[in-house]
């Protein structure tokens, strides 16, 4: 069986605080899976929380703009100090820069670490930090761009005489 590194440093801790006879407080991997719509799929994200070796998985379908996610807020209650998040990537967790070091800093502030598998950042390395912050900001650099071009394509189609949206409805009817 494959065991990730944290997995291993739990097993060296738990023998350690055996030997010495002392109580184990157990930790656990909880993992975090989102998709913005209930017609998209989770499965890619589960499969890959669960190769982690995630205890627990907390998975809802509802866009991360929201604030009130009821999955997150449970797994936000329910972790505690020594305790690791996974998350199969950082848009998963949130959808602005603000939102994502918020967490973050949440997570500090409970003695959290969070780890980030498509981006391969641990908030238990100071590199995990530094990258974990750069990767933020540029995510929220590309949203941002993304909506400015959307932007400029309306005004553009605007100007040529296009209207978006759905038809009108007809008042005959």
């Amino acid at each position: 069986m494959f065991l990730n590194p944290f997995q291993n440093q739990r097993l060296i801790s738990q023998i350690l605080l055996e030997q010495k006879g002392g109580e184990i407080i157990r930790n656990y991997i909880l993992g975090y899976a989102r998709v913005s719509t209930e017609q998209q799929n989770l499965d890619r994200q589960l499969d890959a929380l669960k190769k982690y070796g995630c205890d627990m998985i907390f998975n809802e379908k509802m866009t991360g703009t929201k604030k009130d996610r009821p999955e997150l807020k449970r797994m936000l209650e329910r972790m505690t100090a020594g305790d690791i998040v996974v998350i199969e990537s950082l848009s998963r967790l949130g959808r602005s820069t603000k939102d994502l070091i918020e967490l973050t800093e949440l997570f500090q502030s409970k003695g959290v670490n969070l780890v980030s598998l498509k981006e391969s950042i641990d908030t238990s390395t100071s590199t995990g930090k530094l990258l974990f912050t750069l990767m933020s900001a540029i995510a929220q650099f590309e949203r941002d761009v993304i909506a400015d071009r959307t932007r400029k394509g309306l005004r553009s189609a605007r100007a040529r005489g296009r209207v978006g949206g759905r038809p009108k409805a007809n008042p005959e009817q």
